[in-house]
Order: C-alpha cells, then structure tokens, then sequence
C-alpha cells in the first residue's frame, strides 16, 4: 500500500492537509474519512482503518479540518457547517485527481458530518458512522462549563483531549440551527452505524437514533468492547474490515446495476 500527502483548498482557499492511502492495483473505490471532533487525520484509529481498507483494495483520503493538525486556518472561525464544507470540498478534490468518493466514513462529529454532507456528494453509495451523537448539538456537553461565558463573551478557551481550544458562539448557534432526523431520513445511500456499548463520550443511545431514523438500507454493528477513540488496535482494524465486507455489496450492486 502506498501513502501520500496532499494538499487541496477549502471554499476559502485555506489549503488542507490530508493522507491519501492507496492500494497495490486499482482501487475498487475511494473512500473520504472524516475525523473525531478537534483530533486529526493521524487519530491511530483512522490510520488503521484506512489500512484495513487498503487491504480490501479501497483507496483512503483522511484529511485534517480547517485550522487542526497541518490544516490552514483558524479553529476558533469554524463551524458544524464549514466542517462540512470542508468534506464537499475534498470530496470534489478527489473527484478532479482520481474518482468521486463512493464511501463516507465519518467518527464522532464527523460521522454527523458525513451525513450531512451525503448529499451533496452524488456518487455516495454508502455511509459509515463510528461512534457518531445523532445530533451534532451533542457536542454541547463537552462546553457546558463554559457555555456562559460563550454566551457572555462571545468566545472562550475550553480544555478538550488535554489541549486548549477557542470555541464561539457562532459554533454553538451553528451546531443547534442544524436538523439532524431530516438529514437522515432524506439519505440516499445505504447506512452502517457502528458504536460500542462502552462508550463513556458518546452513549450507545445516539446509534439507535441515528438507526431507527433513517431509512433501510440500514445495518448496525456492536464495536463492544471497544472505548470512544477506538484505542485499542484490534478495534479499529476490526472496524475497517467490517466496513470493507459491509460496503463492497453496494459497490457491487453499483456494478452490476443496468
């Protein structure tokens, strides 16, 4: 398998770093990988769950949002919806250098992310959610003790993961004016919500309302006993091979289709 790193431009023309892991031969489709909330596209379960996927001949682009890890820009000026964005964005970049991506894997935010941001990517046959909120609003809690002063002074420095970040008042309005069940009732691509009863970050009950409100195609897969981060490196393999066996039915569907 081969790594690359590239480089494309956000809807500001902010340049965004990303990782772009390749198969030995032709990719039997590519797929985009959103990261957890304020991690990085080095987060050790997106590098293995690209690895895993490189060995079912899938291609991997997982990309640092605007303003985190070798991303440009400022974290504090970003939103649910530039996040979003951002997505379109690489998805349009891979389309221009290799293909559209077939495949949206998102963890944490990002997989509320990637719901979101379906459809606007017309070649998405499938979905992945790993241990996503069923509302992006969730995110909230990790603010709580500092939503005052947010509301107060429009801004304020909260500890999340053991590092600073600067976080808005328009992110909180932003996450809160989104509609997270018409978003996914309206997916038009098959759906696989993956999270662990474990999970202390994000509880098991956010897969049920991400599942139970879209529509079929639909699958759940129990990541037991894994934690929020997919720490554990049979985990995160362990998903990605899940995700390959799962998703290579509609890519074959897509095939065979007149």
């Amino acid at each position: 398998m081969k790594q690359q790193k590239v480089m494309f431009a956000n809807a500001r023309g902010e340049k965004l770093a990303s990782i772009l892991n390749l198969p030995d031969g032709k990719p039997i489709a590519f797929v985009l990988f959103a990261h957890c909330f304020t991690c990085t596209k080095n987060i050790t379960a997106a590098a293995n769950i690209a690895r895993a996927l490189g060995r079912w001949q899938m291609a991997v682009l997982r990309f640092d949002f605007t303003g985190l890890g070798e991303s440009m820009g400022e974290f504090a000026e970003t939103t649910f919806s530039s996040q979003i964005s951002d997505l379109v964005a690489a998805a349009r970049f891979l389309e221009a250098q290799h293909e559209a991506p077939k495949i949206l894997i998102g963890h944490s935010l990002g997989g509320t992310a990637v719901l979101h941001a379906a459809s606007q990517i017309d070649a998405v046959k499938a979905v992945v959610t790993i241990a996503a909120p069923g509302d992006p609003a969730h995110v909230a809690h990790l603010l709580r003790d500092s939503r005052e002063q947010i509301e107060r002074s429009g801004e304020a420095s909260v500890m999340i993961g053991g590092r600073p970040f600067t976080i808005r008042k328009e992110f909180i309005d932003d996450i809160e004016a989104h509609k997270p069940k018409e978003v996914i009732r309206g997916l038009n691509a098959a759906l696989l919500v993956m999270h662990s009863p474990r999970d202390r970050i994000v509880g098991i009950e956010n897969a049920s309302e991400i599942f139970q409100t879209a529509r079929h195609p639909k699958s759940f897969i129990s990541l037991d006993p894994a934690d929020h981060l997919l720490s554990r490196k049979e985990d995160s393999f362990y998903a990605g091979d899940m995700i390959a066996t799962w998703a290579r039915r509609y890519l074959e569907a897509d095939e065979k289709a007149p």
